[in-house]
């Protein structure tokens, strides 16, 4: 414990700003390492595509992840509201007079003052 009582706040901002730089620095890097790997897979599709004869054009048509998802989200909704019973959705009110009840009397919990002489 002695040993970091001697450190001051610049010595602290120092450490801060070192351990601020590292994460930002990797964070970068992080960032050009998939931006060269997502180069590299288009980089090699585009190669096989051409090498069996087609067109990259061709291959661009074909359907899409967020298509697949939104079809199957949908195909789920339609068979889901399938299960249940149809209903008429429409929400009844209906009041209720309830008898005075003392369980649910708030003068009952409050407690008597003392009489003064």
């Amino acid at each position: 414990m002695d040993k970091f009582a001697n450190i001051g706040w610049p010595d602290m901002l120092l450490m801060a700003l070192v351990g601020f730089l590292i994460v930002f620095f990797v964070l970068v890097l992080m960032i050009g390492v998939m931006k060269i790997m997502g180069y590299i897979f288009t980089h090699q599709r585009k190669a096989k595509v051409a090498a069996a004869g087609g067109s990259v054009e061709d291959d661009d048509h074909a359907i899409s992840d967020a298509e697949i998802v939104a079809a199957i989200a949908v195909a789920l909704k339609l068979y889901k509201s399938d299960l249940h019973d149809r209903e008429s959705e429409v929400i009844t009110i209906n009041r209720i007079t309830r008898a005075y009840s003392p369980w649910n009397s708030k003068i009952h919990g409050l407690t008597q003052l003392p009489k003064h002489k």
